[in-house]
């Protein structure tokens, strides 16, 4: 079975994915932000310090530099084709970073309440990008 999808398609499911995995870890941020903040204006303000950084360096550049990749995509692509390779690796390696970091209790609780809640914020910035580029253009159906 060969799937296939528009382009607006795969920026939809860009949007989504990035979306969702920006939810699940803010989830876990402001989990342990509840059970074990000690300064709200210092992990608050570590927290606009890593949304900035992450959104403004890292995800809005790759956002901008996927949207113009699958601009340039025949109309009929893969729906997992929104990630080059890279992307993809990228991902996986964040992602278990992130998993086996907590699991072996690498991050304190100190670091994992700013940290995942000024990663996921900028992680779901993203996605509601992906997702305002494929609805506000109707172009690549």
């Amino acid at each position: 079975m060969d799937i296939k999808v528009s382009r607006k398609t795969l920026i939809l499911f860009a949007g989504i994915i990035w979306f969702l995995a920006g939810a699940n870890i803010f989830r876990i941020g402001i989990t342990t932000w509840l059970e074990h903040s000690n300064n709200l204006i210092k992990e608050s303000v570590l927290s606009v310090f890593i949304f900035a950084l992450f959104f403004y360096l890292i995800f809005k550049p790759i956002y901008k530099k996927n949207i113009e990749r699958i601009k340039e995509k025949e109309n009929q692509n893969h729906p997992l084709s929104f990630f080059n390779t890279k992307g993809w690796i990228t991902m996986a390696f964040m992602m278990t970073f992130g998993i086996l970091g907590r699991q072996k209790g690498l991050f304190p609780e100190s670091f994992i309440l700013f940290f995942y809640t000024g990663l996921s914020s900028a992680l779901m910035l993203t996605g509601i990008l992906y997702l305002y580029s494929a609805l506000k253009n109707n172009k690549g159906d």
